[in-house]
């Protein structure tokens, strides 16, 4: 047994060791033929100035920041978006997910004709649709909608209160030239925001869906039998039993949702992708330009399947307890 297993590390070494030279292979020659045709390579240009600004940024940027530190304003974008739009999905999602498993027909219609509506419908249409409704059908900041006491809505985005130190806000007010004061949330950004969130909770309620109807139908007869009440049924019995087939494909989804986060150029928010081309329109370096987008999105692939793993394990000693 130790023999076989010898060999096939031996055999998997010899596999990652070919596949590394076939990498550096391609590289050698992409910089040789590069460098014959005068095109310079490298990633020196991350430290020149960035020579663009950026429309909205939650980092602080200049035009005279490196281009480093664009790139990593666009990432902050991307996570800007991309983990309010998760904590949304995962809500919304869920109780979609339950109530295509209420008795109740007309919940249950509901919530089937949002799930079927809007996993058939791509998200870039999507967005394009809500990017129209935020721009085109909202009314003018100066007869913006009220939607809560200094909470406003109008084709200039979403002002909300923001903190100005200590105890206090800065409240947004509504005069003749348009809203004052406050926090201001871009038409793109909500946009951006409502599409992912929507689509991806579609996909999120057909996952609670499937993991809670996984549970073997005896499992709630004998909670039954014993008494119990359906919210002790669902936490005690249901819901550890599900979530071992729920956090997989729920992950994938969330995974999901920060790469179609990419579609944000369609719209004109200035995510990682939309920098990334434009630095290389300024700069030319297409190869490390990609290469650096495929880097990043690859780390949070391998971050995301990390906390995956970390929340099967907890769930499993969870459902153990319980």
């Amino acid at each position: 047994m130790q023999g076989r297993r010898g060999r096939d590390l031996a055999l998997q070494a010899l596999l990652a060791a070919a596949l590394l030279a076939a990498l550096w292979w391609l590289l050698d020659v992409t910089a040789a033929n590069m460098a014959e045709r005068g095109i310079r390579s490298g990633f020196d240009f991350l430290k020149e100035p960035a020579g663009f600004a950026i429309g909205e940024s939650l980092l602080p940027f200049d035009a005279a920041d490196s281009t480093l530190w664009a790139l990593a304003a666009g990432l902050a974008n991307t996570l800007r978006v991309a983990l309010p739009a998760i904590i949304i999905s995962t809500l919304l999602g869920t109780l979609i997910g339950l109530g295509r498993l209420s008795p109740n027909l007309l919940l249950r219609g509901l919530c089937t004709a949002y799930v079927e509506t809007l996993r058939n419908v791509p998200l870039l249409l999507q967005l394009l649709a809500w990017y129209f409704v935020v721009t085109d059908l909202l009314p003018l900041a100066s007869e913006a909608l009220q939607l809560a006491p200094h909470v406003f809505l109008s084709k200039s985005g979403l002002s909300v209160p923001w903190p100005a130190g200590g105890a206090l806000f800065d409240l947004p007010l509504r005069g003749e030239m348009g809203i004052a004061g406050g926090a201001a949330l871009t038409p793109e950004f909500l946009a951006l925001l409502l599409g992912l969130s929507l689509y991806t909770a579609a996909y999120v309620a057909e996952t609670v869906r499937a993991g809670i109807q996984s549970v073997p139908r005896g499992q709630s007869d004998a909670g039954r039998a014993l008494g119990l009440t359906r919210v002790q049924l669902f936490r005690l019995v249901l819901l550890p039993q599900a979530l071992r087939s729920i956090i997989p494909p729920l992950t994938n989804q969330q995974l999901s949702l920060t790469k179609n986060a990419s579609l944000a150029v369609a719209i004109g928010y200035p995510d990682l992708v939309s920098v990334a081309n434009t630095t290389l329109n300024q700069t030319g370096r297409a190869a490390e330009c990609i290469a650096l987008i495929m880097a990043v999105y690859l780390i949070l692939s391998l971050l995301t399947a990390w906390l995956s793993a970390w929340l099967e394990r907890r769930t499993g000693r969870w459902a153990q307890r319980s």
